[in-house]
């Protein structure tokens, strides 16, 4: 069955990451040969769509494809807000303006932020934090209600 997630975490080093189901469950384990031409592309963040089958170890990939293409956008200052999408600049034509998360998501994209950056962390300390950041979120209105 075809899926659609997110890698959750990728280690460019020793060729391997995880993928986070959208529709949740466990983590799929993904290596970098598996995206074929396109490994050197891979980062955290990044959408995929994905068919996994069960190993010794726990799920991994079958197939997996990259979806759209990916971007980088910086967070002005202040954010402003219009309509309830935060405003950002992505250095292209646009309006600048992007959705609003849904916590899930966003929970997804705080959890690879602490994870890459902070990896002394523990998964209790991880989840308090990502508590405290959607909570936060939530109320200015950056994550769906």
């Amino acid at each position: 069955m075809v899926a659609v997630g997110r890698v959750l975490r990728f280690d460019d080093v020793r060729g391997y990451g995880f993928i986070a189901p959208a529709g949740g469950g466990e983590d799929v384990f993904v290596h970098a040969n598996d995206f074929g031409d396109q490994r050197h592309l891979v980062h955290p963040g990044m959408k995929v769509e994905f068919e996994a089958e069960q190993s010794e170890r726990g799920p991994k990939v079958a197939t997996v494809r990259v979806l759209g293409t990916p971007t980088a956008a910086r967070f002005e200052r202040p954010v402003g807000s219009v309509d309830g999408r935060a405003k950002i600049s992505t250095g292209a034509e646009d309006d600048g303006l992007c959705d609003v998360l849904t916590p899930r998501e966003f929970t997804a994209e705080v959890t690879e932020v602490l994870i890459q950056h902070v990896p002394s962390l523990t998964g209790g300390q991880i989840a308090q934090v990502r508590q405290h950041l959607v909570d936060h979120a939530r109320s200015h209105g950056w994550v769906e209600a």
